[in-house]
């Protein structure tokens, strides 16, 4: 797929189909995060692969906004370190790039950020210096999807040369 396409047309998905995600295509979804880029390339972040049963209801319970993760195929958490003040952006970056390849293949996923920090370090062994800044989780949609989004007109969230001087598209050289 295009990678415009796959921007244009992915949508958050929280309801997945019990059809088994393959193997290399998770691996794929991993070697996206690794090859983002990073602040002054420290390459930071770690990632924890989560794809049990098992493993994916414990994400849930720790988790406040995402139960819907028990139903994933799989997850993906996202450590970063703080000391890096880029740190939330380079993790939204490796997220980023994980949905668009997994969405190229036909693989839905969304996000949540709100964990229940003690239990996810228990419960993950995730270390002290760093913080699970988002998790995604992966599956199949469970339904047909029509990749159409509501999304503010251009017009009336882009600028040009200052904020508050409309951009129109004939403007744009």
């Amino acid at each position: 797929m295009d990678a415009y396409d796959c921007i244009r047309t992915k949508l958050d998905v929280r309801d997945f189909d019990s059809k088994p995600v393959p193997t290399d295509l998770k691996l794929k979804v991993l070697e996206a995060a690794r090859l983002t880029q990073s602040g002054i390339n420290k390459q930071h972040w770690r990632f924890i692969l989560i794809q049990t049963p098992n493993g994916l209801k414990r994400l849930a319970e720790d988790s406040t906004t995402g139960p819907w993760i028990a139903n994933a195929n799989f997850a993906v958490m996202i450590l970063t370190n703080p000391k890096y003040g880029f740190h939330l952006i380079d993790a939204g970056r490796a997220v980023q790039d994980m949905q668009l390849t997994a969405w190229n293949y036909g693989v839905a996923s969304c996000v949540f950020t709100g964990v229940k920090d003690a239990e996810l370090r228990r419960d993950f062994a995730i270390p002290k210096d760093l913080t699970p800044s988002i998790t995604v989780g992966f599956g199949y949609p469970a339904r047909k999807l029509l990749g159409k989004k509501k999304r503010q007109p251009l017009t009336e969230i882009a600028y040009l040369e200052r904020f508050g001087n409309p951009l129109e598209p004939n403007q744009v050289k």
